[in-house]
């Protein structure tokens, strides 16, 4: 009997092409998530990128945006919002593998940049998409939830860049709901995110970017929740060392 193809992963891996041409001590290959990238292979389901400031979340993840048509402010592919000046060379030495099936839907959504998005969504008339009449006469927060409860319609790819930047704890749990009722609508996401609530998603990909450069983590082996189950454990002597050590500065 022939094995059956799976449709997901629709995005199955990312790597630097062979035949690239970079330079390895200018910026974005100096970054070591960068430079030790190797095939980074993705989850049918759920891939988090995890890591402090700097060591390149972000930066690859608009990269394989920017490869697969995005625009680096984010949204669906027919958007072309502002210009690309500072998005670096990266997608152009991307080598993406995909699935033979498409999806059917599609978004990358960067927190620092949606507000440009929004305006953008406002200007052609589409609010009505998202549940709303303006996207600008909701919080951050509620732009957020209306994207997963609206705007993601299923059997589809989302990038997101640091989706809890806007959502309270009880929203996070919300937003965890949303990923996995279109998880299983065949949906397959890529995530850069600090929140230790999203990435208790069940069975996910985590991918830590650090100095040494990319390697994947269980949940409970990242920095985010050991640091979060000590703060909120020992809190009150936790703060009086933080405090402290602050004075004392």
């Amino acid at each position: 009997m022939a094995r059956m193809l799976a449709a997901k992963p629709y995005l199955q891996s990312a790597c630097i092409r062979p035949d690239a041409q970079v330079d390895y001590d200018a910026y974005p290959y100096n970054i070591p998530a960068v430079k030790e990238l190797g095939l980074l292979e993705f989850h049918a389901d759920v891939t988090f990128l995890v890591g402090e400031n700097g060591t390149g979340k972000s930066t690859l993840l608009e990269a394989i945006a920017v490869a697969l048509d995005y625009s680096p402010q984010g949204g669906t592919r027919d958007f072309k919002v502002g210009g690309a000046e500072s998005v670096s060379n990266l997608h152009e030495n991307l080598r993406l593998a995909r699935s033979f099936r498409k999806p059917r839907d599609g978004y990358f959504l960067r927190a620092e940049s949606f507000f440009n998005v929004a305006t953008f969504i406002d200007e052609i008339g589409d609010p009505t998409g998202y549940g709303a009449t303006s996207l600008h006469g909701l919080s951050h927060g509620e732009v957020f939830m209306a994207l997963l409860n609206n705007r993601f319609r299923g059997k589809g790819l989302y990038l997101l860049d640091e989706p809890e930047a806007a959502l309270s704890p009880n929203r996070q749990l919300a937003a965890l709901a949303a990923i996995h009722r279109l998880v299983e609508d065949k949906s397959q996401f890529i995530i850069a995110t600090h929140s230790p609530i999203l990435l208790s998603y069940p069975h996910a990909k985590i991918m830590l970017f650090d100095g040494t450069g990319l390697s994947e983590v269980a949940f409970e082996d990242t920095e985010h929740f050991a640091v979060t189950r000590d703060f909120l454990n020992h809190y009150p002597k936790r703060l009086e060392q933080l405090l402290t050590d602050a004075e004392n500065d």
